[in-house]
């Protein structure tokens, strides 16, 4: 029986203000225990509707054996909640035995339902995120219509609450789908773009990069940052790395090494000896890009040492463009340092970039680490570099990205 107290006023009144305090995620539970011990009923639950499936998001209830649990899937056709939204049945039902409908459904007698009160949950949109009910085994004459309105104010303030979620989760879901859908078309594609020694014009190697048609028109980088949301970063890099892998056989024999762009977090959870069995290790380079701030170098270089023990060498990208960059130098030890794009950018024309050039320069000959400049798109930056004794170098101005069909025979290593 229902218990006398101030929640029904509470309620009503905030449900009609202009604004209303998001009710925070650890009280929804509290919201629903309250509700169901103001109505004086056994169980008290919040569906969320998915698909064909409802589900149990929270259970409330005095009984010993509740006949529903958190977390709990059922199916749509089943019990009272898709009856309700589309008025089958009533919303307030005091006396399960009076409503045929409701005679007519298995869980009526099974559970059993006696009495039955149940309101959508609306978000903005209009849309039904699922259903606010509390139900008892026997009949209950006493409710009315105010408790009708109770629930519809409390299902007005936990539509609220869920709607940034459901928002997040909607999200999550179409980058997912969009990813895999990419994915299952055979994305990314691959063109690799030359690393040339500056001084003779020749190939040294080959950077692989990715490339995405749409929809929708976004840069790679947005790409792989997308997949990461939805943990599928580690599948999409990989997928790319097998695929420049296996592009990159049209020149495997011309001594000209390609380089593959990884990050940290996918060189530890990978099997990267399966990914390069059959190819030549001492002409793979593994850049690490980095994504993430790496916490703990330690598995990193676990997972990288027995690659390089066999040949395989190591690239930090973006060298000059932050300090995470200068972390991975000092920890990894790498045999190549790739100065960013931001730092040859007009470095031609700019004292304090050619200084930092230079002592980059000067610490890969300490510690025999080749320097790769990238991004030269002028002569003027090529002519700098090369005074700054950087002997390697890639960018618009060398050498564009191209398919491995438009490489092939051109500009062979020496």
């Amino acid at each position: 029986m229902r218990f006398e107290s101030p929640l029904a006023d509470a309620l009503l009144l905030q449900s009609n203000e202009a604004q209303v305090a998001d009710i925070p995620d650890h009280d929804i539970e509290n919201a629903l225990k309250a509700v169901r011990s103001h109505l004086g009923m056994e169980v008290g639950f919040v569906s969320e509707f998915q698909g064909e499936e409802r589900i149990f998001r929270r259970v409330d209830s005095i009984l010993a054996k509740p006949p529903l649990f958190q977390g709990q899937r059922l199916s749509m056709d089943s019990g009272y909640c898709r009856k309700v939204v589309s008025g089958e049945l009533p919303e307030l039902i005091p006396d399960t035995s009076l409503i045929p409908a409701a005679l007519g459904i298995p869980e009526t007698s099974l559970l059993p339902i006696g009495s039955h009160i149940s309101v959508p949950i609306r978000l903005t949109d209009g849309s039904v995120y699922g259903t606010l009910c509390c139900f008892s085994s026997f009949p209950d004459t006493s409710l009315r219509t105010r408790d009708l309105q109770t629930m519809r104010a409390v299902a007005d303030l936990l539509g609220r609450q869920v709607e940034q979620k459901v928002a997040v989760r909607r999200e999550r879901d179409t980058l997912s789908d969009r990813i895999s859908g990419a994915m299952a078309r055979g994305q990314p594609d691959i063109v690799y773009q030359p690393i040339m020694r500056l001084d003779g014009m020749t190939r040294a190697g080959c950077e692989a990069l990715s490339r995405f048609s749409g929809p929708p028109q976004q840069g790679p980088d947005r790409w792989f940052a997308d997949a990461a949301t939805v943990g599928m970063r580690l599948a999409m890099e990989i997928a790319a790395v097998r695929k420049a892998l296996e592009g990159y056989k049209p020149l495997w024999g011309d001594g000209a090494y390609l380089a593959l762009n990884l990050s940290p977090q996918t060189v530890i959870e990978s099997d990267l000896a399966e990914v390069f069995a059959g190819y030549p290790l001492e002409r793979i380079v593994l850049e690490l890009t980095e994504h993430e701030q790496v916490e703990d170098y330690e598995p990193l270089m676990k997972a990288l040492a027995g690659l390089r023990s066999k040949g395989l060498r190591i690239a930090v990208d973006d060298a000059g463009s932050g300090y995470a960059s200068l972390r991975h130098v000092l920890s990894i030890r790498p045999d190549i340092i790739k100065l960013d794009v931001s730092l040859t950018r007009s470095i031609d024309m700019d004292p304090v970039r050619q200084a930092l050039a230079a002592a980059i320069v000067s610490f890969g000959g300490h510690v025999s680490c080749q320097i790769v400049a990238e991004g030269i798109e002028t002569e003027q930056e090529l002519l700098t570099l090369q005074g700054l004794g950087v002997r390697l170098g890639q960018g618009y101005l060398l050498a564009r990205p191209a398919p491995i069909e438009a490489l092939n025979g051109a500009g062979v290593s020496a």
